[in-house]
């Protein structure tokens, strides 16, 4: 009944599905944030101003999904993980956080894949850009045949370009680049490098004055 009832919502225009999402799911919900045609259903939501999530994306299994003031999620992405709470899978990961964060300004285009097993942090004025890149935060172990799972963090104004992956444990250092079709595996801490390849490396520093490590709004026209 509660997923006929959260069909019925998501079918709504945005000013009763907004109320209805507040009322019956507790979400907090900006005033000036939105929600598109979407299948939106974390346990906690968190909109600040100016936030939107785009049509036909779906976030679902997470603690928590936040986005910080003017931060955006395109369309057709696909956020999923695993429920927090006692089960045979990560149980000798009683503190894993399945949660999704994205800080002020961050930005995430179309047709890209999430998974928040574990947390997944995007920073500010940070752009996941082009299509079908990857997040994965969980795999099998081989070592002792169990499923495991590691943080995902992403840099302040970093850019990623179109079909990267990004595995458990890797870190995107602020003021970065990650080159298309990259592979991320390792968690680097030098910021303004271009990183590329697969694996990825670091391949040349970057400038610091480039504008777009300076921008003061999210959108790049």
């Amino acid at each position: 009944m509660k997923r006929l009832f959260a069909t019925l919502v998501v079918l709504l225009p945005w000013g009763l599905k907004r109320w209805c999402l507040a009322r019956f799911w507790k979400f907090e919900i900006d005033p000036t944030a939105r929600i598109g045609l979407a299948w939106i259903f974390p346990r906690k939501l968190v909109m600040g101003p100016g936030s939107r999530i785009g049509h036909m994306t779906l976030c679902k299994s997470l603690s928590l999904l936040r986005l910080d003031e003017r931060a955006s999620i395109g369309r057709g992405n696909w956020i999923t993980g695993f429920p927090a709470g006692p089960s045979k899978h990560f149980a000798h990961q009683p503190d894993r956080r399945p949660e999704f964060i994205l800080e002020r300004h961050a930005a995430i285009t179309n047709r890209h894949l999430v998974d928040c097993t574990h947390s997944v942090t995007i920073g500010e004025f940070t752009t996941l850009a082009g299509f079908a890149s990857q997040i994965l935060t969980h795999s099998i172990d081989l070592e002792h045949c169990r499923q495991s799972s590691e943080p995902v963090r992403i840099g302040a104004y970093c850019f990623i370009g179109t079909n990267c992956v990004l595995l458990g444990g890797s870190s995107l250092p602020d003021r970065s680049v990650l080159g298309a079709k990259s592979l991320l595996n390792k968690a680097y801490s030098e910021p303004l490098h271009l990183y590329a390849g697969v694996p990825a490396r670091p391949i040349k520093p970057l400038p610091a004055d480039w504008k777009y490590f300076q921008r003061t709004d999210q959108f790049v026209y």
